[in-house]
């Protein structure tokens, strides 16, 4: 099964602007975490897209593979979309741009949930084949006590089977009668297949996607399963200059 993994990487993020290109140790953000996708044997390729020339020239001074994306695009999944175009595969591994910590073992976990010798769920009115092939594949792990009420940490809640139910910036489940249930931070990997990203990019942003600016969220509106992996590791997205300081602690450790 052919698998390559793309990391959508714009230059003037809302939060964090120009992060991409903030460096550690010498290396911009964006590299760490195309070198650390590229220590994952399960990948016949990595590609970073952007949409920014300052971003081309870096990935070009240090030998990372980039293609340049169409400015228009609203979500990093739309970005994949224009690679998957261009370039066929049987999955297509979306990993945030802001993700250095990725680890081998999570996209492993990732790809372990979107095989498709598992019954499933019934088929989508459009036809896709939903039932015997998740079309969706994303990451969980246990969330820490100190980032639980974190709106930057995305909490999920899954099914019995695996499949999410919702995911959003407020702590869930609500622990009303205080029994201390089990918190999911998600992380920022997901797995699609062709079909669903083309049905993805034609959908229009979702009500719950809008209020909790969370991408996914248009998949579940829209009826579309999202299979939830469960890895032990962690890791830190770079949201804020605060997780910029973290993630850079760790990587300046020798």
């Amino acid at each position: 099964m052919k698998t390559i993994a793309v990391i959508p990487a714009r230059l003037e993020s809302t939060r964090l602007p120009r992060k991409m290109l903030r460096e550690i140790a010498g290396k911009p953000l964006v590299g760490w975490t195309y070198e650390a996708v590229r220590r994952s044997p399960l990948l016949a390729d990595v590609i970073i897209a952007t949409d920014s020339e300052e971003i081309l020239q870096a990935c070009h001074r240090h030998g990372w593979k980039v293609q340049m994306t169409s400015s228009a695009h609203r979500s990093g999944t739309e970005r994949v979309h224009e690679i998957s175009n261009s370039i066929s595969a049987d999955l297509y591994v979306n990993v945030q741009g802001d993700e250095p910590l990725v680890r081998p073992e999570q996209i492993a976990a990732l790809l372990d949930v979107m095989k498709d010798n598992v019954v499933r769920d019934k088929p989508m009115n459009d036809g896709l084949a939903n039932d015997l092939i998740p079309q969706v594949g994303t990451v969980k792990t246990p969330c820490p006590p100190g980032e639980i009420q974190n709106p930057n940490a995305v909490k999920v809640v899954t099914a019995a089977d695996g499949r999410a139910l919702y995911f959003s910036r407020a702590t869930i489940p609500f622990d009303r009668d205080q029994t201390s249930p089990p918190y999911f931070k998600h992380l920022g990997l997901y797995a699609y297949r062709k079909a669903t990203l083309d049905r993805f990019v034609n959908l229009p942003e979702s009500r719950l996607e809008m209020t909790e600016r969370l991408e996914q969220l248009r998949f579940l509106e829209n009826g579309i399963a999202i299979h939830v992996a469960e890895t032990p590791y962690d890791s830190i997205g770079v949201d804020t200059e605060e997780d910029f300081r973290r993630v850079a602690a760790i990587l300046n450790k020798p």
